[in-house]
């Protein structure tokens, strides 16, 4: 017998509990360890911050679905992890030991990395459902006294799309609140340009992405640095190709969204040969720890080195589409070394991604994510803002169910069915 143990339960995690559960022998048991009780569909969060979804619509209650599919979960957060020793210590401390386990915690959120960012700060955030629901809040009230709006990314992000959903998002629901001329707003990022996204690009989306800019009356500030952020005036740098400071601003709003930074949770930290020095977890092309090959990782928590040099540090975002590829790899690896055989399987990392802009979108398709590229593609419009709705409601009702499907596989299919771009 085997005790397979999954650490988060996110877009990656239950999903692997789910793969697992096809791939393990009848004798092996799966336990997901959480330090949330809910499944969030993280890519609504920018939707909730508006209020257009409420937190009930996009979380899933962990214990009842995971019971049913005969998976223990245990509500509680990771505290120190000893690879040598195949243990878990949890907060509670609770001691949980394992033959194999897979790490998908996903990330640190680093807001302590610049003075007054993030929530607890003077900025939002829609990294996490509860940060949109206090994004959501104080929405409403900007709403009622509207005035300039900051947005975007800070330096060393790895996650850009959601930086621009909610900034055309916004856009989009102030129009319908008929507020929209009262609002300057500016959009500031770390990418050294815009429609980077930390991928160099992909298809057209620098010029898809400017001319929608354009179009909403989006002004943007990129090769950002941001210094600080005090009660309503955010302290940013642009910075040349030399690495010196080319002009500082201070830019004055009355609401504003910054993603952060992202590093290791604080469990693996410092541990040599598990993790890199932001702490996310090495792997090889099996999703395996090099040092321990019983540690397995897959999702934002796992390492991957920047695509390019760029002015600001700029981070490699992980994709629902490349994560997915990581479950079903890590699954199908830990089942072959079950029944004595070596691992075969490696994710693809292509990248895909819906970017809902509130009435249209804009969706790209890049395989592998790093360029040269088999397929390197992008297009807009008001297909993409349907889509993600269908993929949202589709993701929640096979998760609900138990069900482990290639989600974001069959929304690439359906998307260059629709584009009439399969086989081209």
């Amino acid at each position: 017998m085997a005790r397979i143990v999954i650490l988060g339960a996110g877009i990656g995690g239950l999903p692997m509990a789910y793969d697992m559960k096809l791939e393990k022998r009848s004798e092996d048991t799966i336990t997901v360890i959480s330090d949330k009780d809910y499944f969030q569909f993280t890519p609504s969060n920018p939707w909730a911050a508006v209020g257009w979804r409420k937190k009930k619509d996009i979380t899933i209650e962990l214990a009842p679905v995971l019971e049913k599919q005969g998976i223990e979960f245990i509500h509680d957060a990771v505290a120190e992890f000893h690879p040598d020793d195949n243990k878990v210590v949890l907060a509670s401390g609770k001691e949980v030991e394992y033959d194999y386990v897979v790490i998908a915690t996903g990330p640190e959120l680093a807001f302590d990395k610049i003075e007054g960012l993030g929530p607890e700060g003077h900025t939002q955030s829609v990294c996490a459902v509860d940060h949109a629901v206090v994004a959501n809040d104080a929405w409403e009230e900007f709403c009622k006294d509207p005035g300039p709006i900051v947005v975007g990314a800070v330096q060393g992000a790895s996650c850009y799309g959601p930086a621009y959903e909610y900034a055309m998002i916004m856009d989009t629901d102030l129009r319908k609140r008929k507020i929209r001329d009262k609002v300057p707003m500016t959009f500031v990022t770390a990418e050294p340009y815009i429609g980077h996204l930390g991928l160099g690009g992909v298809g057209d989306t620098k010029g898809l992405l400017e001319s929608e800019m354009r179009d909403r009356h989006i002004k943007w500030i990129t090769n950002a640095q941001v210094d600080k952020v005090e009660d309503g005036k955010m302290h940013v740098s642009e910075i040349g190709d030399d690495g010196n400071v080319v002009k500082s601003q201070e830019l004055d709003f009355k609401y504003s969204m910054m993603l952060p930074s992202f590093r290791g949770i604080p469990a693996f930290m410092g541990i040599e040969g598990l993790v890199n020095p932001g702490g996310f977890i090495i792997v090889d092309s099996h999703q395996r720890n090099p040092k321990w090959p019983n540690v397995y990782a897959i999702g934002v928590c796992i390492a991957i080195a920047p695509l390019e040099k760029t002015n600001v540090p700029v981070g490699v975002p992980k994709t629902g589409f490349m994560i997915e590829s990581m479950v079903a790899a890590t699954a199908g690896n830990i089942g072959e070394v079950l029944r004595g055989k070596e691992p075969t399987h490696e994710g693809t990392w292509n990248a895909f991604c819906l970017a809902d802009f509130g009435n249209s979108g804009v969706a790209f398709l890049a395989q592998p994510q790093n360029p040269p590229r088999n397929m390197n593609w992008a297009s807009e419009g008001k297909w993409v803002h349907w889509a993600k709705i269908g993929f949202e409601k589709y993701f929640m009702r096979k998760v609900r169910k138990g069900q482990s499907e290639p989600y974001f596989e069959k929304a690439v299919m359906s998307m260059l069915k629709v584009t009439r771009l399969k086989g081209k």
